[in-house]
């Protein structure tokens, strides 16, 4: 018996059957891909609110600060930061009390690292950490570092002065001011502040090798068990257009 060519078995003028099977095979598989498309876009639909809702408050907005924070009452040329439970680990956990000062409106908030933020250490914390950071490439930058008190002294709720001298307490916060080590002739200046029942150490350092800038005041106080920094940082084309700005910032730091 001869048998038949394969051309003749799967010609589709010679098989209509066949040819109804592949028109209906390619009509089920686009309702498939239909149908998946839709399905796709009803689930992305259901999950879009997740993606474009807005960051919680204690992130960081790398906006003007002048577009959320209120003017200073002080100078309407500067807008007052003061931090909240929202803003950091140390201060939801109670080890760091709400601190304020002014930033001119086109400054920028930055973000923190996890690991540098204290997050992963709070509420109990061996080594210092960042609070916030804010920046504004043509005049400088500004952060908050806190140091647990034990770092420093063994007296429980020790005010700064029982620490030591403003020359000792800069010796061993230098290295969270400047980035990497502080020598002793870079501390061209210090001061002694009353506010309130605290007490503020105030520097003026010129750090050419430091990571933060080669200028750099400080202001660091103590309160309950943290002792809090507070520094601004230069390069030298920065300070030469912005020192006095600078300096309003750090005047206005307080606890």
């Amino acid at each position: 018996m001869a048998l038949k060519p394969l051309s003749s078995i799967f010609s589709n003028s010679t098989n209509p059957p066949l040819a109804s099977a592949k028109t209906h095979h390619q009509s089920l598989k686009q309702n498939i891909g239909l149908l998946s498309r839709r399905d796709f876009i009803n689930v992305g639909l259901s999950v879009m609110p997740l993606v474009v809702s807005p960051p919680p408050p204690s992130i960081a907005r790398e906006v003007e600060v002048g577009s959320f924070l209120p003017p200073s009452p002080t100078d309407p040329n500067f807008v007052l930061f003061k931090a909240t439970s929202k803003d950091t680990p140390a201060l939801r956990a109670g080890n760091v009390q709400p601190y304020t000062f002014i930033l001119p409106p086109t400054w920028k908030q930055l973000r923190i690292a996890n690991i540098l933020s204290g997050n992963y250490c709070q509420p109990k914390c061996a080594e210092p950490w960042v609070e916030v950071k804010f920046e504004d490439e043509k005049q400088g930058k500004i952060q908050v570092v806190a140091s647990p008190l034990i770092r420093l002294t063994n007296k429980p709720n020790a005010t700064i002065e029982d620490i030591g001298t403003p020359e000792k307490v800069i010796t061993s916060l230098g290295p969270f001011v400047t980035g990497n080590t502080l020598d002793p002739d870079e501390l061209l200046e210090t001061s002694i502040e009353k506010r309130g029942d605290l007490t503020y150490y105030k520097y003026v350092l010129e750090t050419p090798y430091a990571l933060t800038g080669s200028h750099n005041l400080a202001k660091a106080t103590a309160k309950g068990n943290t002792v809090v920094l507070c520094v601004v940082s230069a390069n030298d084309k920065q300070w030469a257009s912005s020192q006095k700005t600078l300096q309003a910032i750090i005047d206005s730091f307080e606890v």
